[in-house]
């Protein structure tokens, strides 16, 4: 009998729309944001933020979205999941509407900019892609990002092998960065792909939520209390006088361009 590689398995069938349901809390308080550089080129040569409209896919609890509200953008972020919309919190910008990547139930030609956040990696591609399109407005734009754990950091790097020591078999976060399906879709051209490094500050139960909040790494069990016991002395060892680690990610921008029908 054959059996399925969970490295090969794509993502979008490892049940994305629900995966997330029970790390809601620690997605809201403890996943990173991301550097002000990020939007400033996500925007950058659109029309002023007042007068675009943009569709956050797979908005989660709102991070990015509120980000792009901020700087006056109206945002309909669209996430499949309840128990993520529920934790979202509140911004006069933000419209939350139950949808996925591929049937967003958003207009034809209605939005200026899409946006993908940590998510594009959960989403059938091709169905999605065409989808965006539909949506986007002739010309519209496509930003999709991810946040990588910078490796060369030293904490982080250590931080990183307790976390994957600790997950399941489907190691979802070496497959995250997705953008091969980018650089062959009929429907967007022109991928320009911007790196900026983002630092979060932490405290130890910042440090142990935030690493809860990823949907590979056990929340009960033998390996979730190793992972505790080990992320404990990993901060004791970098902790600063003031109590604070920093974790270092790598934000990936990637942009591109719908083609007019």
């Amino acid at each position: 009998m054959s059996q399925t590689n969970p490295e090969t398995t794509p993502l979008y069938t490892l049940n994305p729309l629900t995966r997330f349901s029970d790390r809601a809390a620690d997605y809201v308080n403890y996943r990173p944001s991301y550097p002000a550089a990020a939007i400033d080129i996500i925007l950058e040569g659109l029309a002023p933020p007042t007068q675009l409209l943009a569709a956050d896919i797979g908005a989660g609890t709102g991070i990015s979205s509120r980000l792009l509200g901020k700087r006056g953008v109206s945002v309909i972020a669209v996430e499949p999941n309840a128990a993520m919309r529920e934790a979202a919190e509140p911004s006069p910008q933000v419209e939350f509407r139950d949808g996925t990547a591929e049937v967003t139930n958003l207009a034809d030609a209605s939005i200026d900019l899409v946006t993908c956040f940590q998510a594009f990696h959960w989403f059938n591609p091709e169905p999605t892609l065409q989808e965006f399109h539909r949506i986007l407005k002739p010309s519209g734009r496509l930003a999709v990002v991810w946040n990588n754990r910078a490796q060369e950091d030293a904490f982080t790097g250590e931080c990183n092998q307790l976390i994957r020591a600790a997950s399941n078999s489907e190691r979802v976060d070496e497959r995250m960065k997705f953008v091969d399906p980018l650089l062959v879709s009929p429907h967007f051209v022109n991928l320009r792909e911007y790196t900026f490094v983002h630092r979060q500050e932490l405290d130890l139960t910042g440090l142990i939520g935030r690493s809860m909040s990823y949907s590979y790494v056990p929340r009960e069990g033998l390996m979730q209390q190793q992972l505790v016991v080990s992320l404990q002395d990993l901060y004791q060892r970098f902790a600063n006088e003031d109590g604070f680690v920093y974790m270092v990610d790598s934000t990936s921008v990637n942009i591109l361009e719908a083609i007019e029908s």
